[in-house]
């Protein structure tokens, strides 16, 4: 058991992308945490444990490791990138003493790196800076060092925060140095880092002395000990066995620390007993949630709870309410999808969640925050459908605000027209132009949040693909006009049926198809988008009628040009108001929220 002064927790923070789980795992295999045997020696992305994370390649829950360097522990906390998982970033700052912030050499910081180094500042923590990815052909360090004083002068809370070491490194290769080596591909190890985070990032600022308080930061699952309430201990000692009680907005409930655990690389080892300053996971606290405090029975004080920004987006999700209901999922009922979403509660803090009749309004960050959350229901057998994303707004001083954002966006010359036609359509105002190094040119935009959604697929659309965007939270501005539509209307499908190559072609000259033949398809189901402004019925399910008259040019092959099949999250930004996306595990439908097209016409009157 080690005292405080030999542990060190630390947040590894980052812009997405810029090398932050690639170097926890050169850390990892470098402090000899694993045999040279094991798997883990050979992989990458060692902490990315969702199956989302590796299909998107970001970190999406912040994870939590151990490692020991001669006889210091080292606590790595590895947070995301995404401004949408900030809830994420906020409580787990909490547990960390000094962050770790990782810049690309080539990028600089970007916006995302801006947002978690702020939160990082705000709570006082000690920083130090690592250059990365220094082998780049296009690096330009001095520069990077440049903005990075910039940035820091901007978001610093007191002039101590201004001088932060700064290290230069090959994540990739687990190779750092104290300053710029003349020549990268000489052997190096990953010392340097170890040695900053010793003597740099301070020890924990605990109380060993009084009795045991430590607040809840996250929460796990398993079927065999239930629920694991981790944090970190801020003042006393934990034992195995020990009787506490959970406090919650001044309400004191009595649990017993059945099981006590402390991190080794990726596992959870028993232990007897832990220090202050240590970050651990008890069991036999059921009933504790993120933002509790476990303290001792006889000195039962909470500490301060942990503050999360409030959302700035929400959509309706019910029970699916299609014809095909009920055909695909496992889960569909209200009350199935109601349980998840308040277990989704216990971890996710940053989500809201709302009864509306017989569905729910969910609320969040953004809509990466929120197509996670209908990935991960979609892959446990949930059927549901949701509405189009909508603003959250406050009221402050009776004047009604709307959250906005500052948009980044990287584009080349040629498409910087096209860019900044799309964003004045949406009462974006640009706010800093500048070129890159690799000559491209960066836009800085301040824009309503609702203007945000629908601009990725268009913008991906109108570069060919090129676009790099990036957008963090700006505060919040009194409620603009309403932002005219930009998406052309659609084409439905007039009757219950399977799509036909002879109906398919027809309709192609109509617009673009979002499904091929042989699909099953419901009056009201859209089907493709049209080139006009207004709505399209028509008929995808009509077969082509034999005659006796034979040609040779009306029995040739149907050649369909190929559609095009949305994303999740492409479907998302693409209904509207009057539309539903219908998410099934096997199926994506977009559709009217009135199938019947009489029942349109009248709500459109």
């Amino acid at each position: 058991m080690k005292n405080a002064s030999l542990i060190r927790n630390v947040a590894i923070i980052a812009h997405v992308d810029h090398g932050k789980t690639t170097l926890v795992d050169g850390l990892l295999k470098q402090s000899n945490t694993f045999r040279d045997n094991q798997a883990e020696m050979s992989q990458t992305l060692i902490m990315d444990s969702g199956d989302q994370e590796h299909e998107r390649g970001i970190t999406i829950t912040a994870k939590q490791t151990s490692i020991y360097h001669g006889e210091y522990k080292i606590n790595i906390i590895d947070t995301p990138g995404h401004a949408d998982f900030s809830g994420e970033v906020e409580r787990t700052l909490n547990m960390a003493d000094g962050v770790l912030l990782i810049v690309d050499s080539q990028e600089g910081p970007m916006p995302q790196t801006k947002f978690v180094l702020s939160k990082a500042l705000e709570l006082g923590l000690k920083p130090v800076v690592v250059i990365n990815k220094i082998d780049k052909p296009a690096r330009r360090i001095a520069e990077v060092e440049d903005e990075l004083a910039n940035l820091f002068l901007e978001l610093a809370t007191d002039d101590s925060q201004l001088h932060y070491p700064v290290y230069y490194a090959i994540g990739r290769e687990g190779k750092a140095w104290v300053g710029v080596p003349e020549n990268p591909s000489e052997h190096a190890d990953l010392e340097p880092i170890f040695q900053a985070i010793i003597n740099d990032i301070p020890a924990p600022r605990v109380s060993e002395d009084g009795g045991l308080q430590l607040l809840v930061t996250a929460l796990q699952y398993d079927s065999f000990l239930g629920k694991y309430a981790i944090g970190k201990i801020s003042r006393g000692k934990a034992r195995k066995g020990q009787s506490v009680v959970i406090i919650k907005n001044d309400v004191a409930s009595p649990a017993r620390i059945d099981v006590l655990f402390s991190y080794r690389g990726l596992l959870r080892e028993e232990i007897d007993e832990a220090v202050a300053g240590d970050i651990v996971a008890v069991t036999g606290a059921s009933g504790a949630h993120i933002g509790d405090t476990i303290a001792d029975k006889d000195e039962p004080e909470a500490l301060p709870t942990i503050s999360i920004e409030a959302p700035t987006l929400s959509m309706f999700l019910g029970p699916n309410t299609s014809p095909f209901k009920g055909r695909e999922g496992e889960f569909t009922t209200s009350r199935q999808i109601g349980d998840r979403l308040q277990k989704e509660l216990e971890t996710n803090v940053a989500l809201r969640v709302e009864e509306q009749g017989i569905g729910f309004t969910v609320s969040g960050r953004g809509e990466l925050h929120l197509s996670v959350l209908i990935e991960t229901m979609r892959r446990e057998g949930y059927e549901f459908e949701v509405g189009r994303p909508q603003v959250v707004t406050i009221t402050e001083d009776g004047v009604e605000k709307e959250p906005i954002e500052e948009l980044q966006i990287e584009v080349g010359a040629e498409f910087v027209g096209v860019v900044s036609q799309e964003l004045g359509t949406r009462r974006a105002a640009l706010s800093k132009q500048e070129q890159t190094s690799s000559g491209t040119t960066r836009l800085t935009y301040h824009l309503p949040t609702r203007a945000m959604i629908g601009l990725r697929n268009l913008l991906l659309t109108d570069t060919k693909g090129t676009v790099v965007m990036n957008s963090l939270p700006h505060g919040y501005q009194p409620l603009g006009g309403k932002l005219p539509q930009t998406r052309s209307g659609v084409l439905i499908a007039f009757e219950t049926g399977t799509t036909t190559p002879y109906a398919l072609e027809n309709a192609e000259s109509r617009g673009e198809l979002f499904l091929g033949p042989a699909v099953e398809v419901y009056a009201g189901q859209i089907v493709g988008l049209y080139t006009r402004q207004e709505d399209l019925e028509i008929n995808v399910c009509k077969a082509k009628h034999l005659t006796n008259m034979r040609s040779k040019s009306s029995d040739g092959t149907v050649q369909l040009t190929p559609f095009t099949e949305l994303s999740l999250e492409q479907c998302i930004d693409f209904i509207e108001n009057d539309e539903l996306l219908e998410v099934t595990p096997k199926s994506l439908r977009l559709r009217k929220k009135l199938l019947d097209p009489n029942e349109r016409k009248r709500a459109n009157k």
